[in-house]
């Protein structure tokens, strides 16, 4: 049901689409899809939560594997979440397209959920900084800023016929933590993993 509704949503965009459109997608009758759900809200509210359970497991996963240093569990951050944008771009073009269409409540849960994101990201920039990994000259909050907006856009502009998936989630990688080393930083990036 949400693989029909973030497929409908991305083409006909959330305020053009409807239940109807969605139930035509799964090949059943609109009042099958209303057992499920009150409102055509309903639908891009579970998608998001959907999306965002996906993105919170790889951050958990991140935040717990063992090992590696500040940068190198940046570097994997900005992959994964580099990987999953490009494995479910539908998806994650309704999320950031649609997102404002959610009712207040909904709208704010959502929201709360991506502060713990924030939060990790600005949390390993300071670390670095901390630690001499990155530039202690940069604004951490910009930085972060800057690492979202990586990993974000890419539902934009990635094209599967013309860019590899690993190969873009390696340049993401890379060129998120070379923008937070800059220039006067004393560490060489690690490897790539």
């Amino acid at each position: 049901m949400l693989d029909a509704a973030a497929k409908v949503f991305h083409e006909r965009g959330y305020a053009d689409a409807s239940v109807q459109d969605v139930a035509d997608e799964l090949g059943i009758l609109k009042g099958s899809l209303y057992h499920y759900i009150d409102t055509k809200e309903d639908l891009l509210f579970r998608l998001l939560e959907g999306t965002h359970d996906d993105v919170n497991r790889i951050l958990e996963e991140v935040r717990a594997h063992p090992g590696l240093d500040v940068l190198e569990r940046l570097r994997l951050y900005v992959q994964r979440q580099v990987e999953y944008n490009l494995a479910n771009v539908e998806r994650v073009a309704v999320f950031y397209h649609d997102l404002d269409r959610l009712g207040e409540k909904r709208r704010r849960d959502i929201l709360a959920r991506r502060k713990a994101h924030e939060s990790f990201v600005a949390g390993l920039i300071s670390e670095a900084q901390r630690t001499g990994a990155a530039n202690p000259a940069l604004d951490v909050q910009v930085l972060s800023r800057c690492v979202f907006a990586t990993i974000i856009w890419t539902y934009k502009w990635f094209r599967p016929d013309r860019d590899g998936p690993e190969h873009v989630a390696h340049s993401c990688a890379d060129f998120a933590l070379r923008g937070l080393i800059g220039q006067t930083a004393p560490v060489a990036l690690p490897p790539v993993s």
